[in-house]
């Protein structure tokens, strides 16, 4: 048996402690719990329920992973360097204020545990991912929601008076599910005025899908108190392999994952993303894609009178008047799985961005639907 010492047994301890604590509450996870009556939807069947990209990985992923699979024995950890390296250069960062992670979620996770208590809040907007709010509940932290503004930005000021106590302010930029902005001097404004010890993360998973975000890299690099969360699992088309990063100071790293454990990604999902870094004309190529089918969704809910918040993101919400939990009940018999309502907007429902064959099925869905 190998040796430990008593650190290494405390940090395993932890480590197996905070895991009780983390189920899998990605989004694929929420939005399966949220659906009507079945568990997987048939086949045939219309998805836009879990902010996934239809697109799937690139080419040059796929090739990547086909190449190491016969590798997959060994864990291979230079090749985590490899895409550390690759992201570090791309956006002009430290490698050492890099963690490669399965997704985002395992840092949003293990920051709320990092820094959140009975005594120190974990801060929200509501509605925005729900994952945070989650883990604040389970582990027994103080949680407070703060409601968008009227232009469905972060409401920084309110969150700031509202959480004199706080630990973790959460951001995420765009928004899920509004796919809405937050000025990114509102983002400087609260990392200003916070409470010394607490700590900013914003989320940056939708950012890809717009041009009109201003990333707050920028803080992370003038060394604040701000830990900035990124994944391959939208417009990478990667959701099922699971890969992401987060971004700060490399105590804020250390002081995040601590409770995570050893981190070994699996090789596939890393040779993935670098590959995908790799591939300059990746993002905006699909943000273009995305961007024109959500428009002529837009353009579709204008013309026959329906009410939808403007979105940035690849996903939208759509006021049904009526409890939005009958709509996708409905919508599911229609063979069309649509997102879930939040409390806080229980009569509007988010839609996923599909392709342009699946928004014309939704289309066609909804209108018998909302027509009764």
């Amino acid at each position: 048996m190998p040796r430990f010492s008593r650190r290494s047994f405390l940090q395993f301890s932890a480590a197996a402690s905070a895991a009780s604590l983390l189920p899998a509450f990605t989004e694929s996870m929420l939005a399966q719990a949220a659906r009507p009556r079945m568990p997987e939807p048939p086949p045939g069947a219309v998805v836009i329920d879990a902010n996934e990209n239809p697109l799937g990985p690139s080419q040059a992923a796929c090739e990547a992973m086909a190449t190491i699979l016969p590798h997959g024995g060994r864990y291979q950890s230079y090749l985590t360097d490899d895409l550390i390296k690759t992201y570090a250069q791309q956006e002009g960062v430290k490698p050492e204020y890099i963690r490669v992670t399965a997704g985002s979620t395992p840092a949003l996770s293990l920051g709320v545990l990092a820094f959140t208590s009975s005594e120190k809040s974990y801060v929200t907007a509501d509605p925005s991912f729900e994952l945070g709010m989650n883990i604040a509940d389970r582990s027994k932290a103080r949680l407070v929601k703060v409601p968008l503004t009227k232009s469905y930005a972060h409401d920084v000021r309110a969150m700031l008076s509202e959480a004199p106590d706080a630990g973790l302010f959460y951001i995420c930029n765009p928004n899920n599910p509004t796919g809405t902005l937050t000025p990114h001097s509102d983002v400087e404004y609260l990392v200003a005025n916070k409470p010394k010890d607490s700590i900013v993360m914003v989320d940056e998973a939708y950012i890809h899908f717009t041009e009109k975000a201003e990333s707050a890299l920028d803080l992370v690099k003038a060394d604040k108190d701000v830990i900035v969360l990124r994944t391959f699992s939208k417009v990478y088309g990667m959701a099922g392999i699971r890969c992401g990063v987060a971004i700060a100071r490399p105590d804020l790293l250390n002081q995040t994952l601590a409770r995570g454990g050893w981190n070994f990604m699996p090789v596939t999902a890393v040779v993935a993303a670098t590959a995908s870094l790799k591939d300059s004309q990746l993002v905006p190529e699909r943000r273009g894609i995305n961007a024109s089918i959500r428009q002529q969704t837009f353009d579709w809910l204008d013309r026959n009178g329906y009410t939808y918040i403007p979105s940035e993101s690849n996903c939208f919400m759509v006021d049904v008047k009526r409890p939005g939990r009958q709509v996708q009940e409905a919508m599911a018999k229609e063979n069309v799985f649509i997102g879930r309502t939040w409390p806080i907007m229980p009569n509007w429902v988010r839609i996923t961005v599909g392709t342009q064959a699946e928004m014309e099925k939704f289309q066609a869905a909804f209108q018998r639907v909302m027509k009764g």
